[in-house]
Protein backbone atom coordinates (compact mmCIF):
# COMPACT_ATOMS: atom_id res chain seq x y z
CA UNK A 1 0.00 0.00 0.00
CA UNK A 2 1.06 3.33 -1.10
CA UNK A 3 2.17 5.91 2.05
CA UNK A 4 0.65 9.07 2.67
CA UNK A 5 3.52 11.37 3.56
CA UNK A 6 2.40 14.07 6.32
CA UNK A 7 3.63 17.43 8.06
CA UNK A 8 2.26 18.43 11.54
CA UNK A 9 1.69 22.24 12.47
CA UNK A 10 0.99 22.54 15.99
CA UNK A 11 2.17 25.02 18.60
CA UNK A 12 2.04 22.62 21.37
CA UNK A 13 5.05 20.34 21.29
CA UNK A 14 2.60 17.49 23.17
CA UNK A 15 0.07 18.00 20.45
CA UNK A 16 2.60 17.05 18.07
CA UNK A 17 3.42 14.49 20.01
CA UNK A 18 0.00 12.67 20.20
CA UNK A 19 -0.64 13.10 16.59
CA UNK A 20 2.53 11.96 15.75
CA UNK A 21 1.53 8.41 17.43
CA UNK A 22 -2.18 8.32 16.53
CA UNK A 23 -1.15 8.43 13.05
CA UNK A 24 2.04 5.91 13.40
CA UNK A 25 -0.39 3.40 14.23
CA UNK A 26 -1.65 3.27 10.79
CA UNK A 27 0.70 1.60 8.19
CA UNK A 28 -0.48 3.62 4.97
CA UNK A 29 0.52 7.27 7.12
CA UNK A 30 4.01 8.29 7.37
CA UNK A 31 4.63 12.38 9.47
CA UNK A 32 7.75 13.18 7.72
CA UNK A 33 8.23 16.19 9.60
CA UNK A 34 6.59 18.68 12.58
CA UNK A 35 6.31 22.59 13.42
CA UNK A 36 5.18 24.96 15.78
CA UNK A 37 5.16 28.05 13.55
CA UNK A 38 2.83 28.84 10.35
CA UNK A 39 5.94 30.71 8.58
CA UNK A 40 7.96 27.73 9.24
CA UNK A 41 5.41 25.68 7.51
CA UNK A 42 5.05 26.99 4.63
CA UNK A 43 8.70 27.01 4.01
CA UNK A 44 8.46 23.07 5.26
CA UNK A 45 6.36 22.21 2.79
CA UNK A 46 8.44 23.54 -0.22
CA UNK A 47 11.33 21.39 1.33
CA UNK A 48 9.70 17.97 2.16
CA UNK A 49 7.10 17.72 -0.40
CA UNK A 50 4.12 16.07 2.17
CA UNK A 51 0.94 14.86 0.93
CA UNK A 52 -1.07 16.25 3.59
CA UNK A 53 -0.60 19.16 5.76
CA UNK A 54 -2.17 18.47 9.68
CA UNK A 55 -2.43 22.49 10.61
CA UNK A 56 -4.05 24.20 13.44
CA UNK A 57 -4.83 27.79 13.25
CA UNK A 58 -4.13 28.90 16.07
CA UNK A 59 -0.41 29.20 14.91
CA UNK A 60 2.35 31.89 15.90
CA UNK A 61 3.84 33.76 12.98
CA UNK A 62 1.26 33.06 10.46
CA UNK A 63 -2.40 31.70 11.44
CA UNK A 64 -3.01 28.33 9.91
CA UNK A 65 -6.04 29.98 7.25
CA UNK A 66 -2.97 32.44 6.00
CA UNK A 67 -0.18 29.63 5.89
CA UNK A 68 -3.03 27.10 3.96
CA UNK A 69 -3.82 29.91 1.45
CA UNK A 70 -0.01 30.25 0.81
CA UNK A 71 0.27 26.40 0.66
CA UNK A 72 -2.84 26.49 -2.10
CA UNK A 73 -1.26 28.88 -4.18
CA UNK A 74 2.49 26.49 -4.61
CA UNK A 75 2.75 24.77 -7.92
CA UNK A 76 0.97 21.18 -7.24
CA UNK A 77 0.12 21.82 -3.48
CA UNK A 78 -0.25 19.15 -0.90
CA UNK A 79 -3.55 18.48 0.92
CA UNK A 80 -4.77 21.14 4.17
CA UNK A 81 -6.35 19.50 6.64
CA UNK A 82 -7.56 21.79 9.79
CA UNK A 83 -7.39 20.31 13.05
CA UNK A 84 -8.71 23.27 15.64
CA UNK A 85 -9.93 24.05 18.74
CA UNK A 86 -12.40 26.51 16.85
CA UNK A 87 -15.97 25.11 16.08
CA UNK A 88 -17.92 28.18 14.74
CA UNK A 89 -19.20 28.75 11.30
CA UNK A 90 -16.49 31.65 10.17
CA UNK A 91 -13.46 29.53 11.28
CA UNK A 92 -14.73 26.26 8.89
CA UNK A 93 -15.63 28.72 6.06
CA UNK A 94 -12.33 30.41 6.33
CA UNK A 95 -10.75 27.54 5.98
CA UNK A 96 -12.01 25.84 3.52
CA UNK A 97 -12.51 29.54 1.37
CA UNK A 98 -8.33 28.94 1.27
CA UNK A 99 -8.02 26.04 0.25
CA UNK A 100 -8.39 23.23 2.98
CA UNK A 101 -9.86 19.98 2.32
CA UNK A 102 -11.23 19.44 5.89
CA UNK A 103 -11.68 20.44 9.10
CA UNK A 104 -11.42 18.61 12.46
CA UNK A 105 -11.83 19.51 15.54
CA UNK A 106 -9.27 18.66 18.30
CA UNK A 107 -11.72 16.81 20.60
CA UNK A 108 -12.45 15.01 17.65
CA UNK A 109 -9.05 13.72 16.63
CA UNK A 110 -8.67 10.24 18.31
CA UNK A 111 -12.05 9.15 15.77
CA UNK A 112 -11.79 11.34 12.71
CA UNK A 113 -8.09 12.16 11.95
CA UNK A 114 -7.34 9.42 9.99
CA UNK A 115 -10.29 9.06 7.92
CA UNK A 116 -10.13 12.70 7.06
CA UNK A 117 -6.67 12.88 6.30
CA UNK A 118 -7.35 9.43 4.21
CA UNK A 119 -10.10 11.08 2.30
CA UNK A 120 -10.14 14.64 2.47
CA UNK A 121 -9.96 16.37 -1.32
CA UNK A 122 -10.79 20.45 -1.83
CA UNK A 123 -13.50 19.22 -4.14
CA UNK A 124 -15.05 17.04 -1.44
CA UNK A 125 -13.85 18.26 2.10
CA UNK A 126 -14.15 16.29 5.02
CA UNK A 127 -15.49 18.07 7.65
CA UNK A 128 -16.40 16.66 11.42
CA UNK A 129 -20.00 14.75 11.25
CA UNK A 130 -21.17 17.60 13.87
CA UNK A 131 -20.63 20.32 11.70
CA UNK A 132 -23.80 21.24 9.68
CA UNK A 133 -22.49 20.37 6.40
CA UNK A 134 -24.92 22.02 4.28
CA UNK A 135 -25.19 25.17 6.19
CA UNK A 136 -21.60 25.37 5.46
CA UNK A 137 -21.67 24.92 1.72
CA UNK A 138 -24.80 27.64 1.55
CA UNK A 139 -22.24 29.75 3.37
CA UNK A 140 -19.62 28.71 0.94
CA UNK A 141 -21.97 29.17 -1.99
CA UNK A 142 -22.76 32.64 -1.06
CA UNK A 143 -19.66 34.17 -0.15
CA UNK A 144 -18.14 32.74 -4.01
CA UNK A 145 -21.34 34.96 -4.84
CA UNK A 146 -20.15 38.04 -3.28
CA UNK A 147 -18.67 40.00 -5.95
CA UNK A 148 -17.06 43.09 -5.49
CA UNK A 149 -17.65 43.04 -1.83
CA UNK A 150 -15.91 41.85 1.17
CA UNK A 151 -16.48 40.59 4.36
CA UNK A 152 -14.89 42.37 7.34
CA UNK A 153 -11.34 40.65 7.71
CA UNK A 154 -10.95 40.63 3.28
CA UNK A 155 -10.32 44.24 2.92
CA UNK A 156 -6.82 43.70 4.01
CA UNK A 157 -4.17 42.43 1.14
CA UNK A 158 -1.80 39.15 2.11
CA UNK A 159 0.80 41.20 3.55
CA UNK A 160 -1.75 43.22 5.87
CA UNK A 161 -2.92 40.10 7.32
CA UNK A 162 0.45 38.93 8.28
CA UNK A 163 1.68 42.12 9.70
CA UNK A 164 -1.86 41.94 11.79
CA UNK A 165 -0.78 39.14 13.05
CA UNK A 166 2.78 39.85 13.95
CA UNK A 167 1.76 42.99 15.57
CA UNK A 168 -1.26 41.32 17.52
CA UNK A 169 1.14 38.82 18.87
CA UNK A 170 3.27 41.86 20.61
CA UNK A 171 6.15 41.99 18.01
CA UNK A 172 7.81 45.39 17.25
CA UNK A 173 7.99 47.16 14.21
CA UNK A 174 11.58 46.35 13.55
CA UNK A 175 11.37 42.52 14.07
CA UNK A 176 8.25 42.20 11.87
CA UNK A 177 10.02 43.85 8.98
CA UNK A 178 13.09 41.88 9.44
CA UNK A 179 10.80 38.58 9.52
CA UNK A 180 9.19 39.64 6.61
CA UNK A 181 12.27 41.47 4.56
CA UNK A 182 10.71 44.79 4.39
CA UNK A 183 11.73 48.50 5.67
CA UNK A 184 10.22 49.36 8.93
CA UNK A 185 8.31 52.33 6.53
CA UNK A 186 6.70 50.09 5.30
CA UNK A 187 5.68 47.91 8.30
CA UNK A 188 4.23 51.35 9.76
CA UNK A 189 2.23 51.67 6.47
CA UNK A 190 1.07 48.60 6.43
CA UNK A 191 -0.25 48.97 9.98
CA UNK A 192 -1.72 52.39 9.70
CA UNK A 193 -3.74 50.94 6.63
CA UNK A 194 -5.19 47.91 8.74
CA UNK A 195 -6.19 50.15 11.08
CA UNK A 196 -8.02 52.45 8.78
CA UNK A 197 -9.84 49.34 6.52
CA UNK A 198 -10.85 48.30 9.75
CA UNK A 199 -11.89 51.15 11.79
CA UNK A 200 -9.74 50.57 14.93
CA UNK A 201 -8.31 53.46 16.59
CA UNK A 202 -5.97 51.59 19.20
CA UNK A 203 -3.55 48.75 19.75
CA UNK A 204 -6.01 47.33 22.10
CA UNK A 205 -8.71 47.27 19.69
CA UNK A 206 -6.58 46.11 17.15
CA UNK A 207 -5.24 42.94 19.46
CA UNK A 208 -9.24 42.20 20.51
CA UNK A 209 -10.08 42.05 17.00
CA UNK A 210 -7.19 39.73 16.46
CA UNK A 211 -8.15 37.51 18.96
CA UNK A 212 -11.97 37.55 18.05
CA UNK A 213 -10.85 36.39 14.73
CA UNK A 214 -9.08 33.80 15.94
CA UNK A 215 -5.95 35.25 14.50
CA UNK A 216 -4.42 34.86 17.80
CA UNK A 217 -5.46 32.94 20.59
CA UNK A 218 -6.57 34.44 23.94
CA UNK A 219 -4.13 33.91 25.81
CA UNK A 220 -1.56 36.12 23.21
Amino acid sequence: MERITILVADDHTIVRQGLRALLAAESELEVIGEVGDGRVAVEAVKELHPEVVIMDIALPGLNGIDAARQIASLSDPPRVIMLSMYTDLEHVVHSLRAGASGYVRKEDADVELVAAVRTGRPESPFLSPSFDRRLIEEHLRKAEARVGQREEYEPLTPREREVLQLVAEGRPNKQIAAMLEIAVRTVEAHRASIMRKLNLTSQAGLVRYAVRKGIVPPDE
